[in-house]
């Protein structure tokens, strides 16, 4: 008769479950002590993925005196608090245009890896304002406004205040009352109160 009954030779013992973590894990980093280094710790502030390697009861203990901010001035911790609100990118202030600088509280110094935000470049001017370089749009007009400056004598360039003067001067001119009676400009002084109610409802003057 065998010592074991047969149903413990199929007994298997689960081996341990970071045994072989820790035969390839270097010593923990904490002065004096050989334990196996399997847990990592942040090395501290503008030193973003560079870690530690402590055993679970030192990296316990680092972490409770662990301060990010260790040596920075409340004025920087605020400013860091605010950027964070926008994951550390540039801001700008609203209804300023696309070339101007970011806000003189954003900082200048990034924080993180988000330090290339300040170092962005537009080489294809996408982001500037197209006024800020080369001549001013010309404005562009539907051709039905296009036809009723032309009845009036002007170009796209005319401001609301030209097409009013203009606007009085062909009245004044081709006004049956002012022109003596003659028919012959009835014709024409119709085509310009219509050019001018074209004009007035486009918003052009």
């Amino acid at each position: 008769m065998k010592a074991y009954p047969k149903y413990f030779e199929k007994i298997r013992i689960r081996p341990e479950k970071d045994a072989e973590l820790k035969s390839r894990a270097p010593a923990c980093q904490w002065d004096g002590c050989k334990e196996p280094g399997t847990h990592r710790a942040p090395v501290g502030r503008l030193k973003e993925g560079e870690y530690f390697k402590f055993c679970f009861d030192h990296v316990r203990e680092y972490n409770k005196g662990f301060n990010y901010f260790s040596g920075v001035s409340d004025n920087e911790i605020a400013r860091f608090q605010k950027e964070a609100m926008t994951g550390h990118r540039p801001t700008w202030k609203m209804g300023v245009n696309g070339s101007a600088r970011s806000a003189p509280d954003f900082a200048q110094a990034r924080s993180g890896r988000a330090g290339y935000h300040n170092r962005m470049r537009d080489p294809f001017n996408l982001f500037n304002d197209p006024r800020d370089h080369g001549a001013p749009r010309e404005r562009k007009t539907k051709p039905l406004e296009t036809k009723a400056l032309e009845t009036l004598g002007l170009d796209a360039r005319a401001t609301g205040k030209d097409i009013k003067a203009r606007y009085k001067e062909l009245v004044k001119l081709h006004h049956p009352d002012a022109n003596g009676g003659d028919r012959g400009s009835e014709d024409r002084f119709r085509d310009v109160l219509q050019a001018y109610r074209v004009l007035k409802q486009a918003g052009l003057c």
